[in-house]
């Protein structure tokens, strides 16, 4: 058994309207992911289609399309989805940000209560404790777990954080817990991911020489490191960069991104498999595009596999990690 946890930076749950990109348009991946129900803020409570679907493990219809968002896709499993929004506000003043965001993720602890205030985009000086020492990377492996950040970044990401001393709170966790973080050789051995998923963006942005891939790659190489390891984390950041363009087209091409790697991913992981997917976010931001900031929106939690019933509880970002970790019957410290 293993745990796929799939960050979406900037995702928030919001009323339906002109602004919120999950409104306009129809994303089949998510569809599936949440049994049939939308990514709005009251998508937890609306019931699932007469021909319920209870797990997101199992193939749609080929034919499907993000053209036409009175799609749904009806099909059958026996394991449970559960789909709930959970507060980003962490009970402090401001508009949350990924720093104490991502940092309270990824340690199970209130970042962003520890400095009083949000922080962000990078991890605040009073917080690095938690990802350097305390973060799920470190407790998944004081106990013998094998926990692994699958996404890849080029060499000039590693130039520029080194120089600075500046890492991502996903980065500090994984080196400060003895790990080795991906870069253009292991995108090359076909073991890591971009974080832009399609490579395309090294090729035209950076002018790096490797080929594009497909969804069904990239989801091939996810569950690949899935049989390697217990904990694997992937971090999806395109969403909210296209929230703060405040742009529709841009946001919808974000997400159908991510989309196309969902539903990509949901036909490798086949019904009948041992694996729980756990599906979340740090801050709402691309829900609402007549703002250019963050929202105060709650996030979206969603959770689907075997184990989630361990999730049911949560009601913030801080139960992620501890969740994360009940799935193997973890004894330590929270």
């Amino acid at each position: 058994m293993s745990v796929l946890f799939l960050f979406i930076d900037g995702i928030g749950l919001a009323d339906a309207s002109e602004f919120n990109p999950f409104s306009e348009r129809y994303f089949p991946g998510f569809n599936r992911l949440t049994s049939g129900r939308k990514v709005l803020k009251d998508g937890p409570a609306q019931p699932t289609p007469d021909t319920e679907i209870t797990s997101s493990f199992a193939s749609s219809p080929a034919a499907e399309t993000i053209a036409d968002k009175s799609q749904s896709t009806s099909v059958q499993s026996s394991a449970p989805v559960l789909f709930k929004s959970i507060d980003a506000l962490l009970g402090v003043d401001g508009l949350p940000q990924s720093g104490t965001g991502q940092a309270s993720l990824f340690s199970g602890e209130n970042a962003a209560s520890l400095i009083g205030r949000h922080f962000g985009p990078f991890p605040h000086s009073g917080t690095k404790v938690l990802l350097q020492e305390r973060s799920l990377f470190h407790k998944a492996a004081s106990v013998g777990l094998k926990p692994h950040f699958i996404n890849a970044f080029p060499d000039v990401f590693f130039q520029r954080a080194e120089k600075r001393n500046r890492w991502s709170c996903a980065t500090l966790m994984t080196r400060s817990a003895g790990l080795h973080i991906n870069s253009l050789e292991e995108v090359r051995q076909g073991s890591a991911v971009t974080a832009e998923i399609l490579q395309d963006y090294w090729q035209s942005l950076l002018n790096v020489d490797i080929p594009s891939i497909t969804y069904g790659d990239a989801a091939r190489r996810v569950v690949a490191s899935l049989n390697k390891y217990d904990i694997v984390l992937m971090e999806y950041y395109l969403t909210d960069k296209a929230g703060h363009s405040r742009n529709m087209v841009d946001a919808v091409r974000s997400i159908e991104r991510i989309d196309g790697f969902i539903t990509a991913l949901l036909d490798e992981l086949q019904a009948g498999n041992n694996h729980t997917l756990v599906v979340t976010s740090d801050h709402g931001n691309v829900e609402d595009l007549s703002v250019k900031t963050h929202t105060y929106n709650p996030v979206p939690l969603i959770v689907s596999g075997p184990h989630a019933a361990q999730f049911n509880e949560i009601t913030d970002l801080t139960g992620v990690t501890p969740a994360i970790l009940s799935c193997f019957q973890y004894t330590g410290n929270y």
